[in-house]
């Protein structure tokens, strides 16, 4: 949970590096509420906006202390209490945590979906509606990691690499970024297996 709302505005790969060095520290939620705010921005300011971050990670830690012994409730109301997280962070730690599945409407969540025009809605909770209502929710985790994924390596916001899209012949939004193969091999990022 700490991890999810440390991505907030920085990249998957900024927020690995930093968080071994954070839980190394700070292992238990109670460490963690109990910590010198300076010394935790510290760790934290390769992140980005690492004040806010730290009053969000400090403050959740308390409320798991306080509210919930110390342990990460396994239920959306309950989550969306804690500081710094929202519907968003909370759908993630439901999905991968506890196995209860979830939509996470990120920015690429959010520009696939319009793209393949399953909706219009920009408002995130009114996606998620939206699209919980066209999958079965035992999908809806990995329908969000895999929207996700290709967002970031195939359909990018503003140069969506079309001509290289396994989904091109779906895709309503086709020819938005360049549709020549070459050309769009060249825009895709790799992945873990690339």
């Amino acid at each position: 949970m700490v991890a999810t709302v440390l991505s907030a505005q920085t990249t998957d790969k900024r927020v690995n590096l930093t968080t071994p060095e954070l839980f190394a520290k700070y292992s238990t939620p109670e460490d963690l509420a109990a910590a010198d705010p300076e010394a935790v921005e510290a760790v934290l300011k390769p992140t980005g906006f690492f004040r806010a971050k730290t009053k969000s990670v400090m403050g959740l830690s308390a409320a798991l202390v306080e509210r919930f012994g110390g342990e990460v409730p396994g239920r959306l109301d309950d989550l969306v209490t804690l500081p710094g997280v929202g519907r968003k962070t909370a759908n993630v730690v439901l999905g991968n945590a506890f196995d209860v599945p979830g939509i996470t409407v990120d920015t690429h969540f959010g520009r696939l979906v319009r793209r393949f025009a399953w909706t219009d809605e920009t408002d995130p909770d009114k996606v998620e509606r939206e699209i919980g209502e066209l999958f079965p929710r035992k999908d809806w985790t990995m329908l969000s990691h895999r929207l996700i994924w290709h967002g970031r390596r195939i359909c990018h916001a503003r140069r969506p690499a079309c001509g290289a899209c396994p989904l091109a012949d779906l895709c309503p939004a086709f020819g938005e970024g360049p549709t020549d193969v070459e050309t769009a091999e060249a825009l895709v990022k790799p992945g873990p297996f690339s």
